[in-house]
């Protein structure tokens, strides 16, 4: 499998960018049960009926559109109740280029799972540098956590 931009971070979690439609049988074939999606419907990449494609698989398919020059709060805790919603199973995250799902994986091992920096960067794509929107969300979302030894 060659999805693009592929990280596997644990036995239980995995991110990419868009599967493609065959992906998914070979995601569901290697033990995934729940599938989350944070690319807008109208992405590039996109698949109209990727609920459907995950579904007939026997996975759980979770949609949370996060506009990628507009991350909300409102996103990242709807992130964080599927995340946790799902913690005992086998998880793959996915946006159009693993971007999205890197800090929202990043920050929710550091917000909810309260992991030092050093430890929830393994969660984060390392192609990707983050651009000025995804930088000032993430750093939005980290205040409040103390700089001691996080």
């Amino acid at each position: 499998m060659k999805v693009k931009n592929y990280l596997k971070i644990s036995p239980m979690l995995s991110s990419s960018g868009q599967p493609a439609r065959e992906d998914f049988s070979l995601i569901a074939k290697q033990g995934f049960q729940v599938v989350i999606n944070l690319s807008m419907p109208d992405s590039k990449s996109a698949l109209s009926d990727e609920g459907y494609l995950v579904t007939s698989k026997g996975m759980t398919y979770i949609h949370i559109p996060v506009p990628f020059d507009a991350p909300e709060l409102s996103h990242l805790h709807a992130f964080y109740d599927a995340m946790e919603a799902f913690s005992a199973k086998k998880v793959w995250v996915h946006c159009a280029l693993n971007y999205r799902a890197s800090a929202f994986l990043y920050l929710y091992n550091r917000l909810v799972k309260k992991k030092t920096k050093e430890d929830a960067r393994r969660y984060i794509f390392p192609d990707w540098e983050p651009n000025d929107t995804w930088s000032a969300f993430i750093k939005r979302c980290e205040v409040g956590i103390s700089t001691g030894s996080q």
